[in-house]
């Protein structure tokens, strides 16, 4: 019982000081530095191999494990520092009697920190070889120190990133030690990482087996907590990295919330994708994890200019960047009202005011000019949320989601729609079928591979004008997405750009007035409201007059996720001037739909490729 007691009254101690440090890393990122600081606390180094040598090259004094055991390195390298004078100097409880005597029995020291890296297994056989030679990357000792000094961190200290070595320094300058809260802290991410590399060797030694079930573990580092998560009760809530990777992005300013992210990681793909697909600026903006609008840079038309607000003289001074996210914006301005957007160009001086006079929560982006960066710093008081897309990111093949309980896992679909999808052509109208309508194909299809399935997009002149998301049945997406593209081309009809506000009525109150007036279908107490908001009443878009003016839309590209099941999809989609369609085929009804298609006169492109989103 007095053992125990010892050994519980050695764990409270809260400041230990650091007289011996075993070093042994890989990543000799800033080892030198830390080294130096440790040497001038009188710190005695241990060390083995490469790091060794690295630090008296700096000019350090340092001992060799070997040495300090007594016992040579043997079995090529197998066993270095599997050593009782190692374990027994990390393990030993500091306090108990028992303990004590025997290190002193064995000549064992106290060993007070442990500062090593473990390579990641993925990487080590990243670059192949065989079976025989993976296995030989196993680390055997550097874990087994890991878990050590974690285990007895009441008095020892296992450092296991470069990034944790200022907070090291700063707490052994402040406090004479490490304390007991950071020797913690740095167990808990010690055997997590243990963790993390004992289930990356689990997973590729299965694999070697063939097994149709490996095991699979992953490990997580929690990055910054969030507000709640989808509604305010679901709290805690917070975003986590995978251990040894990042996030793929950095927060430059504001603080996002749970929707605001999972809006940005599919934003920003979409872009991304649109850009190498086509080879312009590409703009999205997005509403509950599916786009409002998306857009690639092509010129805007006088027409246009007027429905969006734009002056011609404007319109000509836009980058390409912010000409994509103007005609992202109002591919549904009324949606899009509180957007989170994506670019895939660095952000200008353009952009960024066209952002600065918009309803909208943030920004994912490569990069920012100074000048763009200032401005949306400013907005929303300082709250407008900038994220920084991390370049060459890699997400991974595989992609795993968590639902009550269950643990779904996929391949990502990573495959991505460019103009060699567009060969196929079921129709007669092959000649139809020229570069920008590949291009507006292209826009449609990698939107619609963001958008919550079942879902349809229509596309002219490189931007959606008509998304239609998470409907059960086809033709309702068709029906939801024609209705946004009715109110996209009636927003150009001569009585909606005559339309006379009073001074002072707000943009977005004039998006939503010229869509109401659209619509038409006032309440006797809303057309109160609605009229008090121009200079003089309009007179009311008649049936007749929306009718007469869709009969000039044309040129109109559809997209679809999935094939479609029956020709109802292709007879309404008829209405909205329709003139080329894009979808996966593979249907029993393939027939049937191309037959519908011929009779309207539409070139239809089947891909082979079905973009479910969910």
């Amino acid at each position: 019982m007095a053992h125990i007691l010892s050994a519980v009254a050695g764990s409270q101690q809260d400041v230990v000081p650091t007289t011996r440090a075993l070093i042994s890393v890989s990543d000799k990122t800033g080892i030198v530095d830390f080294c130096k600081f440790l040497a001038s606390k009188n710190v005695h180094l241990l060390s083995t191999g490469g790091t060794a040598k690295k630090l008296r090259e700096a000019g350090l004094e340092v001992m060799d494990v070997s040495e300090y055991t007594q016992s040579p390195e043997c079995l090529d390298g197998r066993v270095k520092t599997l050593h009782p004078k190692i374990h027994g100097g990390l393990l030993g409880v500091r306090g108990n009697k028992d303990h004590e005597a025997q290190m002193e029995e064995n000549g064992i020291g106290k060993i007070d920190m442990t500062i090593l890296n473990l390579y990641p297994f993925e990487q080590t056989v990243k670059g192949g070889g065989d079976f025989n030679q993976c296995i030989e990357n196993i680390d055997i000792g550097g874990p087994s120190m890991l878990r050590s000094t974690a285990k007895n961190h009441a008095a020892t200290t296992i450092v296991t990133s470069p990034d944790q070595y200022e907070e090291v320094q700063k707490c052994i300058e402040e406090n004479g030690g490490t304390t007991l809260a950071l020797r913690k802290k740095f167990a808990a991410r010690a055997f997590s990482l243990s963790a993390a590399y004992d289930s990356a060797i689990a997973n590729w030694f299965t694999n070697q087996l063939g097994e149709e079930k490996p095991v699979t573990t992953r490990v997580y580092k929690p990055e910054f907590p969030l507000k709640y998560g989808c509604n305010p009760h679901q709290k805690p809530a917070g975003i986590s990295s995978v251990l040894n990777s990042k996030l793929p992005f950095d927060v430059l300013n504001g603080v996002p919330g749970y929707i605001n992210l999972l809006d940005a990681a599919n934003a920003w793909q979409l872009v991304k994708e649109l850009r190498e697909a086509t080879g312009l600026a590409a703009a999205t903006s997005f509403k509950h994890v599916s786009p409002a609008g998306a857009a690639v840079a092509v010129p805007l038309s006088d027409v246009e200019c007027v429905a969006y607000e734009v002056t011609p003289e404007a319109a000509k001074e836009l980058t390409p960047v912010a000409l994509a996210y103007l005609r992202a914006r109002n591919a549904d301005p009324m949606c899009s009202f509180g957007d989170f957007a994506a670019v895939s160009d660095v952000v200008d001086e353009a952009t960024a005011l066209i952002l600065k006079k918009e309803v909208s929560d943030g920004i994912i982006a490569p990069g920012y000019t100074p000048e763009a960066l200032t401005i949306l710093k400013s907005k929303k008081g300082g709250k407008f949320i900038v994220l920084e897309a991390t370049k060459d990111y890699d997400p991974g093949q595989i992609e795993y989601r968590d639902v009550y309980g269950m643990t779904f896992a996929q391949k990502r679909n990573d495959i991505i729609i460019t103009k060699d999808h567009m060969t196929e052509i079921a129709t007669s109208k092959k000649e139809a079928v020229t570069d920008s309508v590949v291009r507006d194909m292209i826009v449609a299809s990698i939107c619609i591979k963001y958008t919550q399935s079942n879902s349809v997009g229509f596309a002219k002149d490189g931007m959606m004008v008509g998304v239609g998301a998470g409907q059960q049945s086809r033709v309702d997406c068709v029906k939801l997405a024609g209705r946004k593209v009715k109110t996209w081309y009636l927003r150009q009809h001569e009585k909606v750009l005559g339309l006379k506000f009073k001074a002072g009525v707000k943009r977005q109150d004039r998006v939503n007035a010229r869509v109401r007036y659209i619509e038409g279908d006032f309440t006797p107490e809303e057309r109160i409201r609605w009229e008090a908001q121009f200079e003089e009443v309009p007179e009311p878009l008649t049936t007749s007059e929306k009718e007469e003016f869709m009969k000039q839309a044309d040129g109109i590209t559809i997209s679809s996720d999935a094939f479609f099941p029956f020709r109802d999809s292709i007879d309404h989609a008829s209405k909205y001037g329709v003139s080329y369609i894009v979808q996966p085929g593979g249907s029993v009804q393939d027939k049937q739909v191309t037959a519908a298609a011929e009779e309207y006169g539409m070139a239809m492109c089947m891909t082979g490729v079905r973009l479910f989103h969910h």
